[in-house]
This record gives structure tokens, sequence and C-alpha cells, in this order.
């Protein structure tokens, strides 16, 4: 009998304190709101922390997806690219699969490796992916094509995605991490200062920086979530290193910073 009711009285401190043997949905909002305010240090940190008591919860595969792109706004590639492999290979079922495979190909792509950053894209395009991702893929890869230098290759993607997706020809694209593919030319490095859903936020920093020197303006796009930002860019530039030495510039003065290929 006593130990019976020590075991009745151990579920109650367990349901008390919501500590129970079968999965809970994971509260992932404020992770979310940090990174749709481009805010990816702390999402990362919200998400890592987050993990670290996440057990078998549900939703756990939608966390890690989170905490890949985040990784991957934030820089970190190979890190990125270990999320998006657990939740290829531990979460088999998950709706995220083919959103993994794109963020697995971004990682390749960001940290330069073109070859397998186009043999993933091309393996999703030529899979039972989702519609919506076609889009991404053909601008992926038409730049891909025109960073190698193939100005046919690359003009055949742009005029699929043009004919396929004429709504979201301009935008189809909206990860702010991948480069502008309109023409071979467009290619460049620059330092990212800012991200706002407000333009005049945008516009304040922009002139600031404009009046210190810097060769700074706003670019309008589209979030990973297809809302509106306004992002505040510094320089044009041919190569990496140019665009890093900027950036630790910009870094010194107080900037949050990030180079974008």
């Amino acid at each position: 009998m006593r130990n019976h009711r020590f075991k009745l009285f151990l579920t109650a401190v367990f349901l008390a304190f919501g500590i129970t043997s079968q999965a809970y949905a994971l509260n992932l909002d404020t992770i979310k709101v940090y990174y749709m305010k481009g805010d990816y240090k702390s999402a990362i940190t919200e998400g890592e922390r987050t993990l670290s008591r996440a057990g078998n919860s549900d939703g756990l595969d939608e966390l890690y997806y989170i905490l890949g792109l985040s990784y991957l706004r934030d820089g970190n590639y190979l890190r990125a690219s270990d999320i998006f492999e657990i939740i290829l290979n531990e979460f088999k079922s998950s709706k995220l699969q083919e959103e993994a495979r794109l963020g697995l190909g971004d990682a390749a792509f960001l940290s330069g490796d073109m070859d397998k950053a186009q043999g993933i894209y091309e393996g999703i395009l030529n899979s039972n992916a989702p519609i919506k991702l076609k889009a991404k893929i053909y601008y992926r890869l038409s730049s891909i094509a025109f960073k190698k230098g193939l100005t046919d290759k690359g003009k055949e993607y742009r005029d699929k995605l043009a004919a396929q997706f004429p709504a979201n020809s301009e935008g189809a694209a909206p990860d702010e991490a991948l480069p502008s593919a309109d023409k071979p030319t467009d290619f460049y490095y620059t330092v990212q200062t800012g991200s706002f859903s407000n333009s005049r936020n945008a516009n304040n920093l922009s002139d600031i920086l404009v009046k210190k020197g810097y060769p700074a303006f706003v670019e309008e796009g589209l979030s990973a979530k297809f809302v509106k930002i306004y992002r505040v860019k510094v320089g044009r530039l041919k190569s990496r290193q140019e665009a890093l030495n900027l950036e630790e510039r910009l870094s010194r003065e107080g900037y949050p910073t990030k180079v974008l290929p």
C-alpha cells in the first residue's frame, strides 16, 4: 500500500511539472520570432536550449529545421549541414524532408561547393518534391550556372522559372543568403548590416552609413516566409576577401554584419 501511494505521489509530481514519458508539443514561437527578425544568434541560442531539454517531443524535426536555417543564415554552414542531415536520417517520415535537402544544398552552395550543391538541387528536382520548391531550385541552379560561366544553362533555368512561376519570377528565391541570378554580371559580395520590416528604419540606417562614407543601399525583398523585408547592405565587391575586410571595419564600429555572396 505504501509503495502504491508513493507511485501515485510521483505521478502527481510529474504531471504537475509537465514531466511525462509521452511526447509533448514544443513551443517554437520564440525561436521563430527571433528567426523572422533576422536575429539568428538568438534563434540559435534559444533553439539549442530548447533542444537540450526537448526529449522526444512532437515537433522536434521542425526545431531542427529552424536551427538549421538559423545556422545557415549565420554563416555556420558545417553545423547547418549536420542538422539538415539529422532531419534526413532520423526523421524519415517528416514533412520537412525535402526542405532539409534544400537546406543541405544551400549549405554546400554557400560554402563554395557548387558541384555538390548542383547535385543536391538536381536530385530534388528529379524527385517527387513539392511544387513550391521547384521555383527555388530553378533559381539556385541558374545561379550556379552563371557562376560557372554557363550562361546558356543559366538562362535556361531562368526561363523555366519565368514560364512556370510567372507570379514569382522576381522573388521566387527569397532566401537572403543566396545571390541574384538575373544576369551573370550581377554576382557580387556585399555586407548586410540590418534587416527590417519597416522601410523607414532601413532607409535611416542606410543614410547614416552613407554619411559616414560607406556605399550603403536598401534592397527590398522577401523573407523565407515570403514576408516583405528591407535589407541594408554595403558595397558591391568582386571578391569575398574585400567583403571580409569591409565587414571587419563595420563590425569595429558596432554594426551587426554578415557577408553575403
